[in-house]
């Protein structure tokens, strides 16, 4: 967390934060998001986030008890078009 949003003011909201990695999945259905989004988290550190795009309607689903199982922090799921966006941080 940076100095500015452990102060509270300009804080970042959760949904709007950069990530650290983009992972592409646009096309692909499942189980095939879930199980790229499982090997790129574990290229992260501790803290970092991964953005899933992925255009499988069962990606919301999937990525809410993903993340439940797993212990990563789901922190946003948005639809923009026919994409979904999803932000998960690395929590272990």
């Amino acid at each position: 967390m940076s100095a500015r949003s452990q102060r509270g003011d300009d804080a970042v909201p959760e949904s709007q934060q950069a990530a650290d990695q983009v992972l592409d999945c646009t096309g692909l259905q499942c189980p095939l998001p879930v199980i790229k989004t499982a090997q790129a988290i574990k290229t992260l550190s501790t803290g970092q986030v991964l953005e899933l795009l992925a255009t499988d309607p069962g990606v919301d689903p999937d990525m809410r008890a993903w993340t439940g199982r797993t212990g990563n922090d789901l922190l946003d799921i948005r639809k923009d078009g026919e994409v979904f966006h999803v932000l998960i941080r690395r929590a272990k």
